[in-house]
Protein backbone atom coordinates (compact mmCIF):
# COMPACT_ATOMS: atom_id res chain seq x y z
CA UNK A 1 0.00 0.00 0.00
CA UNK A 2 1.35 3.43 -0.96
CA UNK A 3 1.61 6.19 1.65
CA UNK A 4 -1.20 8.73 1.93
CA UNK A 5 0.83 11.22 -0.11
CA UNK A 6 1.65 8.58 -2.70
CA UNK A 7 -1.99 7.53 -2.97
CA UNK A 8 -3.00 11.19 -3.35
CA UNK A 9 -0.53 11.59 -6.21
CA UNK A 10 -1.56 8.32 -7.86
CA UNK A 11 -5.26 9.19 -7.62
CA UNK A 12 -4.72 12.66 -9.05
CA UNK A 13 -2.69 11.41 -12.01
CA UNK A 14 -5.22 8.67 -12.77
CA UNK A 15 -8.14 11.10 -12.63
CA UNK A 16 -6.39 13.55 -14.97
CA UNK A 17 -5.92 10.77 -17.48
CA UNK A 18 -9.57 9.84 -17.20
CA UNK A 19 -10.95 13.38 -17.50
CA UNK A 20 -8.92 13.97 -20.66
CA UNK A 21 -11.08 11.32 -22.34
CA UNK A 22 -14.44 12.17 -20.75
CA UNK A 23 -14.40 15.97 -20.51
CA UNK A 24 -16.35 16.46 -23.73
CA UNK A 25 -19.29 14.44 -22.37
CA UNK A 26 -19.19 16.56 -19.23
CA UNK A 27 -19.52 19.67 -21.40
CA UNK A 28 -22.58 18.18 -23.12
CA UNK A 29 -24.12 17.13 -19.81
CA UNK A 30 -23.57 20.44 -18.08
CA UNK A 31 -23.94 23.03 -20.78
CA UNK A 32 -25.23 22.26 -24.18
CA UNK A 33 -28.58 20.94 -25.36
CA UNK A 34 -28.01 20.38 -29.07
CA UNK A 35 -31.00 21.22 -31.25
CA UNK A 36 -32.79 18.73 -33.45
CA UNK A 37 -30.32 17.50 -36.10
CA UNK A 38 -32.57 18.82 -38.88
CA UNK A 39 -32.55 22.31 -37.42
CA UNK A 40 -29.56 24.55 -38.10
CA UNK A 41 -28.33 26.26 -34.90
CA UNK A 42 -29.05 30.01 -34.98
CA UNK A 43 -26.11 32.39 -35.04
CA UNK A 44 -27.69 34.42 -32.28
CA UNK A 45 -30.00 33.28 -29.46
CA UNK A 46 -33.50 33.56 -30.93
CA UNK A 47 -35.16 31.39 -28.35
CA UNK A 48 -34.62 30.05 -24.85
CA UNK A 49 -32.59 26.87 -25.17
CA UNK A 50 -31.87 24.81 -22.09
CA UNK A 51 -28.98 22.54 -21.19
CA UNK A 52 -29.51 18.99 -20.03
CA UNK A 53 -29.52 19.73 -16.34
CA UNK A 54 -30.45 23.38 -16.78
CA UNK A 55 -33.07 22.53 -19.41
CA UNK A 56 -36.45 23.82 -18.34
CA UNK A 57 -35.01 25.27 -15.15
CA UNK A 58 -37.93 26.19 -12.90
CA UNK A 59 -40.33 25.84 -15.82
CA UNK A 60 -43.20 23.40 -16.06
CA UNK A 61 -42.94 20.48 -18.47
CA UNK A 62 -45.55 22.13 -20.71
CA UNK A 63 -43.52 25.34 -20.94
CA UNK A 64 -40.22 23.59 -21.66
CA UNK A 65 -39.03 23.26 -25.22
CA UNK A 66 -37.03 20.05 -25.47
CA UNK A 67 -34.25 20.35 -28.01
CA UNK A 68 -31.82 17.70 -26.75
CA UNK A 69 -31.77 14.58 -28.89
CA UNK A 70 -28.58 12.67 -28.16
CA UNK A 71 -25.21 12.66 -26.42
CA UNK A 72 -23.01 12.17 -29.45
CA UNK A 73 -25.14 14.62 -31.42
CA UNK A 74 -24.27 17.17 -28.74
CA UNK A 75 -20.57 16.50 -29.21
CA UNK A 76 -20.97 16.83 -32.99
CA UNK A 77 -22.86 20.15 -32.78
CA UNK A 78 -20.30 21.64 -30.38
CA UNK A 79 -17.41 20.60 -32.62
CA UNK A 80 -19.18 21.99 -35.68
CA UNK A 81 -20.00 25.37 -34.16
CA UNK A 82 -17.25 25.94 -31.59
CA UNK A 83 -14.52 23.49 -32.50
CA UNK A 84 -12.42 21.38 -30.16
CA UNK A 85 -11.81 24.41 -27.97
CA UNK A 86 -15.53 24.64 -27.20
CA UNK A 87 -15.81 20.94 -26.43
CA UNK A 88 -12.82 21.05 -24.09
CA UNK A 89 -13.75 24.34 -22.40
CA UNK A 90 -12.45 24.38 -18.83
CA UNK A 91 -10.19 21.32 -19.24
CA UNK A 92 -7.22 22.92 -17.48
CA UNK A 93 -9.37 23.78 -14.49
CA UNK A 94 -10.85 20.29 -14.61
CA UNK A 95 -7.33 18.87 -14.14
CA UNK A 96 -6.86 20.98 -11.00
CA UNK A 97 -10.25 19.89 -9.71
CA UNK A 98 -9.58 16.21 -10.38
CA UNK A 99 -6.21 16.33 -8.61
CA UNK A 100 -7.83 17.85 -5.53
CA UNK A 101 -10.95 15.68 -5.61
CA UNK A 102 -9.58 12.27 -6.49
CA UNK A 103 -6.29 12.86 -4.72
CA UNK A 104 -8.29 13.21 -1.49
CA UNK A 105 -10.86 10.56 -2.43
CA UNK A 106 -8.29 7.87 -3.21
CA UNK A 107 -5.56 9.11 -0.90
CA UNK A 108 -7.54 9.39 2.33
CA UNK A 109 -10.01 6.54 1.85
CA UNK A 110 -7.78 3.80 3.24
CA UNK A 111 -6.39 5.81 6.22
CA UNK A 112 -9.92 6.82 7.24
CA UNK A 113 -11.25 3.29 6.74
CA UNK A 114 -8.54 1.58 8.79
CA UNK A 115 -8.70 4.23 11.54
CA UNK A 116 -12.46 3.88 11.98
CA UNK A 117 -12.33 0.09 11.64
CA UNK A 118 -9.76 -0.12 14.45
CA UNK A 119 -12.30 1.57 16.76
CA UNK A 120 -14.80 -1.26 16.30
CA UNK A 121 -12.70 -4.29 15.34
CA UNK A 122 -9.45 -5.80 16.51
CA UNK A 123 -8.18 -6.11 12.95
CA UNK A 124 -8.09 -2.71 11.17
CA UNK A 125 -7.98 -4.52 7.81
CA UNK A 126 -11.37 -6.16 8.38
CA UNK A 127 -14.02 -5.17 5.84
CA UNK A 128 -17.19 -3.51 7.10
CA UNK A 129 -19.48 -2.12 4.40
CA UNK A 130 -20.97 0.62 6.60
CA UNK A 131 -17.50 1.82 7.60
CA UNK A 132 -16.35 1.62 3.99
CA UNK A 133 -19.27 3.85 2.93
CA UNK A 134 -18.41 6.33 5.69
CA UNK A 135 -14.74 6.39 4.65
CA UNK A 136 -15.67 6.90 1.01
CA UNK A 137 -18.13 9.67 1.81
CA UNK A 138 -15.83 11.55 4.19
CA UNK A 139 -12.80 11.43 1.87
CA UNK A 140 -15.03 12.58 -1.00
CA UNK A 141 -16.49 15.45 1.01
CA UNK A 142 -12.96 16.59 1.87
CA UNK A 143 -11.94 16.47 -1.78
CA UNK A 144 -15.04 18.40 -2.84
CA UNK A 145 -14.38 21.12 -0.25
CA UNK A 146 -10.78 21.56 -1.42
CA UNK A 147 -11.63 21.42 -5.12
CA UNK A 148 -14.88 23.40 -5.08
CA UNK A 149 -13.46 26.71 -6.45
CA UNK A 150 -11.98 24.86 -9.43
CA UNK A 151 -15.30 23.15 -10.11
CA UNK A 152 -17.07 26.50 -9.98
CA UNK A 153 -14.81 27.98 -12.65
CA UNK A 154 -14.90 24.79 -14.72
CA UNK A 155 -18.69 24.76 -14.73
CA UNK A 156 -18.92 28.40 -15.79
CA UNK A 157 -16.32 27.98 -18.53
CA UNK A 158 -18.21 24.95 -19.84
CA UNK A 159 -21.57 26.70 -19.57
CA UNK A 160 -20.62 29.60 -21.85
CA UNK A 161 -21.72 29.25 -25.47
CA UNK A 162 -21.70 32.04 -28.07
CA UNK A 163 -24.07 30.03 -30.32
CA UNK A 164 -26.79 28.56 -28.11
CA UNK A 165 -26.60 30.24 -24.70
CA UNK A 166 -27.87 28.05 -21.89
CA UNK A 167 -29.12 29.57 -18.66
CA UNK A 168 -26.82 32.13 -17.04
CA UNK A 169 -23.74 32.95 -19.15
CA UNK A 170 -20.33 33.85 -17.73
CA UNK A 171 -17.88 35.06 -20.37
CA UNK A 172 -14.43 34.59 -18.84
CA UNK A 173 -11.14 34.81 -20.75
CA UNK A 174 -9.91 31.87 -18.73
CA UNK A 175 -9.68 30.41 -15.24
CA UNK A 176 -7.51 33.20 -13.80
CA UNK A 177 -9.86 35.84 -15.20
CA UNK A 178 -12.80 33.95 -13.72
CA UNK A 179 -11.26 33.76 -10.26
CA UNK A 180 -10.35 37.45 -10.42
CA UNK A 181 -13.78 38.65 -11.50
CA UNK A 182 -15.58 36.53 -8.91
CA UNK A 183 -13.24 37.80 -6.18
CA UNK A 184 -13.75 41.41 -7.24
CA UNK A 185 -17.54 41.03 -7.13
CA UNK A 186 -18.06 38.68 -4.20
CA UNK A 187 -14.77 38.14 -2.39
CA UNK A 188 -13.38 34.74 -1.42
CA UNK A 189 -16.90 33.69 -0.43
CA UNK A 190 -17.83 33.83 -4.10
CA UNK A 191 -15.28 31.11 -4.91
CA UNK A 192 -17.21 28.74 -2.68
CA UNK A 193 -20.66 29.37 -4.15
CA UNK A 194 -22.36 25.99 -4.31
CA UNK A 195 -19.68 24.27 -2.23
CA UNK A 196 -22.31 22.78 0.08
CA UNK A 197 -24.09 21.18 -2.85
CA UNK A 198 -20.76 19.91 -4.22
CA UNK A 199 -19.88 18.30 -0.91
CA UNK A 200 -23.28 16.60 -0.73
CA UNK A 201 -23.07 15.44 -4.35
CA UNK A 202 -19.52 14.14 -4.01
CA UNK A 203 -20.26 12.58 -0.65
CA UNK A 204 -23.07 10.58 -2.26
CA UNK A 205 -20.90 9.42 -5.14
CA UNK A 206 -17.80 8.72 -3.07
CA UNK A 207 -19.76 6.80 -0.46
CA UNK A 208 -20.35 4.02 -2.98
CA UNK A 209 -17.49 4.37 -5.49
CA UNK A 210 -14.61 2.62 -3.71
CA UNK A 211 -16.76 0.36 -1.48
CA UNK A 212 -18.64 -0.89 -4.56
CA UNK A 213 -15.41 -1.26 -6.50
CA UNK A 214 -13.70 -3.39 -3.87
CA UNK A 215 -16.91 -5.31 -3.16
CA UNK A 216 -17.32 -6.17 -6.85
CA UNK A 217 -13.64 -7.03 -7.07
CA UNK A 218 -13.82 -9.51 -4.18
CA UNK A 219 -17.00 -11.11 -5.54
CA UNK A 220 -15.58 -11.50 -9.03
CA UNK A 221 -12.46 -13.11 -7.62
CA UNK A 222 -14.44 -15.43 -5.36
CA UNK A 223 -17.31 -16.50 -7.63
CA UNK A 224 -15.83 -16.17 -11.12
CA UNK A 225 -12.24 -16.95 -10.26
CA UNK A 226 -10.94 -13.76 -11.90
CA UNK A 227 -7.32 -13.06 -11.12
CA UNK A 228 -5.70 -9.71 -10.37
CA UNK A 229 -5.25 -7.77 -13.60
CA UNK A 230 -6.71 -5.24 -16.00
CA UNK A 231 -9.77 -7.40 -16.77
CA UNK A 232 -10.75 -7.57 -13.11
CA UNK A 233 -10.14 -3.85 -12.67
CA UNK A 234 -12.30 -2.97 -15.69
CA UNK A 235 -15.22 -5.17 -14.60
CA UNK A 236 -15.14 -3.95 -10.99
CA UNK A 237 -14.89 -0.28 -11.98
CA UNK A 238 -17.78 -0.65 -14.47
CA UNK A 239 -20.05 -1.90 -11.68
CA UNK A 240 -18.85 0.94 -9.46
CA UNK A 241 -19.44 3.57 -12.16
CA UNK A 242 -23.06 2.58 -12.74
CA UNK A 243 -23.90 2.64 -9.02
CA UNK A 244 -22.12 5.97 -8.60
CA UNK A 245 -24.17 7.56 -11.39
CA UNK A 246 -27.48 6.33 -9.93
CA UNK A 247 -26.65 7.64 -6.47
CA UNK A 248 -24.90 10.87 -7.45
CA UNK A 249 -27.04 12.25 -10.27
CA UNK A 250 -29.80 13.98 -8.23
CA UNK A 251 -27.36 16.03 -6.12
CA UNK A 252 -25.28 16.57 -9.27
CA UNK A 253 -28.26 18.24 -10.95
CA UNK A 254 -28.77 20.45 -7.91
CA UNK A 255 -25.09 21.35 -7.83
CA UNK A 256 -24.98 22.30 -11.53
CA UNK A 257 -27.92 24.66 -11.05
CA UNK A 258 -26.47 26.26 -7.93
CA UNK A 259 -23.04 26.78 -9.49
CA UNK A 260 -24.49 28.34 -12.62
CA UNK A 261 -26.91 30.73 -10.91
CA UNK A 262 -26.38 34.45 -10.59
CA UNK A 263 -27.91 36.07 -7.55
CA UNK A 264 -29.98 34.06 -5.10
CA UNK A 265 -32.39 32.02 -7.18
CA UNK A 266 -31.73 29.17 -4.76
CA UNK A 267 -31.02 29.79 -1.09
CA UNK A 268 -29.52 26.34 -0.49
CA UNK A 269 -29.17 22.86 -1.96
CA UNK A 270 -32.41 21.82 -0.26
CA UNK A 271 -34.20 24.90 -1.59
CA UNK A 272 -32.96 24.12 -5.10
CA UNK A 273 -34.12 20.50 -4.82
CA UNK A 274 -37.57 21.46 -3.54
CA UNK A 275 -38.11 24.16 -6.18
CA UNK A 276 -36.97 21.83 -8.95
CA UNK A 277 -39.25 18.97 -7.91
CA UNK A 278 -42.21 21.24 -7.19
CA UNK A 279 -41.96 23.07 -10.53
CA UNK A 280 -40.66 20.39 -12.90
CA UNK A 281 -41.61 17.11 -11.30
CA UNK A 282 -39.68 14.39 -9.45
CA UNK A 283 -37.94 13.01 -12.54
CA UNK A 284 -36.40 16.44 -13.20
CA UNK A 285 -33.58 15.54 -10.80
CA UNK A 286 -32.54 12.85 -13.31
CA UNK A 287 -32.36 15.19 -16.29
CA UNK A 288 -29.23 14.42 -18.31
CA UNK A 289 -28.79 11.00 -16.69
CA UNK A 290 -27.81 9.27 -19.95
CA UNK A 291 -25.18 11.90 -20.73
CA UNK A 292 -23.95 11.71 -17.13
CA UNK A 293 -23.67 7.92 -17.36
CA UNK A 294 -21.83 8.27 -20.68
CA UNK A 295 -19.28 10.40 -18.87
CA UNK A 296 -19.16 8.92 -15.37
CA UNK A 297 -18.99 5.28 -16.47
CA UNK A 298 -15.85 5.58 -18.63
CA UNK A 299 -14.48 8.16 -16.19
CA UNK A 300 -14.84 5.77 -13.25
CA UNK A 301 -13.50 2.83 -15.26
CA UNK A 302 -10.47 4.82 -16.41
CA UNK A 303 -9.86 6.46 -13.01
CA UNK A 304 -9.97 3.26 -10.96
CA UNK A 305 -8.17 1.13 -13.52
CA UNK A 306 -5.45 3.75 -13.99
CA UNK A 307 -5.30 4.23 -10.20
CA UNK A 308 -4.39 0.55 -9.78
CA UNK A 309 -1.48 1.07 -12.18
CA UNK A 310 -0.32 4.47 -10.90
CA UNK A 311 -0.52 3.25 -7.30
CA UNK A 312 1.69 0.30 -8.19
CA UNK A 313 4.32 2.55 -9.75
CA UNK A 314 4.13 5.09 -6.94
CA UNK A 315 4.56 2.28 -4.41
CA UNK A 316 7.64 1.04 -6.27
CA UNK A 317 9.04 4.58 -6.36
CA UNK A 318 8.45 5.03 -2.63
CA UNK A 319 10.17 1.73 -1.88
CA UNK A 320 13.22 2.84 -3.85
CA UNK A 321 13.31 6.22 -2.11
CA UNK A 322 12.70 5.06 1.47
CA UNK A 323 14.49 1.72 1.39
CA UNK A 324 17.60 2.68 -0.57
Amino acid sequence: MATTGGAFLAGGIAACGAVTVTHGFETVKTRYPPPHPRVRPPKAPADSHRSLQLQGELSSKQATKRVYTGIFQGVTVILKNEGLRGLLAGLGTAYCYQIMLNGCRLGFYEPVRTSVTSLFHDNPLEQNFAINIFAGASSGVLGAAVGSPFFLIKTRLQSYSPFLPVGTQHKYKGAIDGFGRIYAAEGIKGWYRGAGAAMIRTGFGSSVQLPTYFFAKRRLQKHLGMSEGVGLHLASSAASGFVVCCVMHPPDTVMSRMYNQTGDKYKSAVDCLMKTVRTEGLLAIYKGFTAHLARILPHTILTLTLAEQTTKYVRQLEERIFLD
